[in-house]
């Protein structure tokens, strides 16, 4: 279960003002109440800067990201599916700052996150504190990690070549093609992903074909297996050998 800092009236004085730039800032996150408190935080932190919110993919890509300094970005937000929405939004607008927001801590999770463009790391269970110092850090030019995870985390992270494989692709869909193959590994059919997005089904077909296209594979499992590559816990088993050898068949 998610554990939410509290939201208090007012924040502690260890939180001094700081006479910081007009940042535009997002705050992406389903849970209101996690939501609230680091919009609550951002305000304490950057009082003059604009805050957006998203609750999910969709809200955020209607977003006009290249104008944004700095994205908090929960991955277990609906539609984002792991650690493939970073990267989506990292090929979207790769000038943006993001910093992941996540109730895992994993080492693993931190790991890969930071090899995959990440430029911060908050687990949920950060205190108020904790969150502005990240925020701070990050704005700065700086990566911001648990100070747990930072001896390891900070060292070149080495993607296996089947996540590097999985990156590139998955980083040329459009925001659409995005969230119909997101809903494709979820397992949903052509006529539940029409429903889902209020598309007609045609179009989501016409959609399918492009998306196998620009992975380079042949059907829908395969598209399935590239999405899941980047998920939290990775492939195993079986389904390793299968995306190796969608890698290969480049």
């Amino acid at each position: 279960m998610d554990i939410y800092p509290a939201v208090p009236e007012s924040m502690p004085e260890s939180m001094p003002e700081l006479n910081a730039p007009n940042y535009r800032i997002v705050v992406a996150d389903d849970h209101p109440l996690f939501r609230e408190a680091i919009v609550a935080v951002v305000r304490r932190t950057f009082a003059e800067s604009e805050i957006l919110e998203a609750t999910d993919l969709a809200s955020l890509q209607a977003l006009d990201l290249e104008d944004v300094d700095l994205l908090l970005l929960d991955l277990n937000m609906p539609g984002v599916h792991g650690l493939s929405g970073l990267v989506h939004v990292r090929a979207q607008a790769p000038a943006v700052a993001v910093i992941v927001v996540t109730a895992m801590d994993d080492a693993a999770v931190v790991q890969r996150a930071i090899g995959l463009g990440a430029a911060g790391f908050v687990p949920k269970s950060s205190n108020l504190s904790e969150i502005s110092k990240a925020l701070e850090t990050v704005l700065a030019g700086g990566i911001s990690l648990p100070e747990r995870f930072t001896n390891f985390a900070l060292a070149p992270t080495k993607l296996s070549e089947t996540e590097i494989s999985a990156t590139r692709r998955i980083g040329t869909l459009t925001p659409q093609q995005f969230r119909i193959a997101t809903l494709l590994a979820a397992g949903m059919l052509n006529k539940q992903i029409a429903w889902d997005l209020g598309i007609a089904e045609a179009t989501v077909k016409v959609h399918m074909s492009t998306i196998l296209r620009k992975l380079n594979v042949r059907n829908r499992t395969q598209v399935a297996l590239l999405i899941q590559v980047l998920d939290f816990e990775g492939l195993t088993g079986a389904d390793v050998k299968l995306a190796d050898e969608v890698v290969r068949a480049l």
